[in-house]
């Protein structure tokens, strides 16, 4: 029933048993993103709670994901503010907490934001921080994330897009020191 408004006060119990916490998105920066926990509320309880409670957003990142600014700008794009979402705790870093994220869409559907960002081939996979590697729950998560990375790479998506046959050519063609030449010497025959 606490409202946590720093990494810091969450306990480590709560990130060694890898919790799950409920939160509003406020805002999506370069660093992560910037949530205002929403604690489980108990009707009386949480009324006199409120009073007391200081104000605070938690830095969330999204663990195992290193995100393209194409990513950032993806996730401004699809995030709403003040939408809700679910972070699961991984570990902490500082002042930010490396988690898994889900966002709900639609009723009895959510999709976890650090595979589709791999999916949409918008970042990379990346280690897992604040996980043991020997663990089975950090093996699992790391295999679902280079999954849907190499699900991105093989359709081309994002990142992994490559350049058609035809705009290989016209590079190669502007590129080319000969073609450049007759440029500058077209341009000068013009101003003369």
């Amino acid at each position: 029933t606490t409202k946590f408004t720093s990494a810091m006060d969450i306990p480590v119990e709560f990130v060694e048993k890898n919790v799950k916490l409920r939160g509003k998105v406020h805002h999506v920066t370069e660093k992560g993103l910037e949530v205002e926990h929403i604690p489980i509320s108990i009707p009386f309880v949480t009324a006199i709670q409120r009073r007391w409670q200081s104000k605070g957003l938690l830095l969330v990142r999204l663990a195992g994901v290193e995100l393209a600014p194409s990513g950032v700008a993806w996730l401004q794009q699809e995030l709403k503010p003040k939408q809700m979402m679910w972070f699961q705790l991984l570990g902490r870093e500082d002042l930010a907490l490396e988690c898994l994220v889900l966002v709900n869409k639609g009723r009895f559907l959510s999709v976890c934001l650090n595979e589709e960002i791999l999916r949409q081939g918008l970042g990379r996979a990346a280690r897992i921080e604040g996980l043991h590697h020997d663990s089975r729950l950090y093996w699992n998560l790391h295999k679902r994330l280079l999954r849907a990375e190499l699900r991105a790479l093989k359709k081309s998506k994002g990142i992994w897009k490559e350049e058609s046959y035809s705009e290989k050519i016209t590079d190669r063609i502007r590129n080319n020191k000969l073609v450049q030449t007759l440029k500058q010497f077209v341009s000068w025959l013009r101003s003369s």
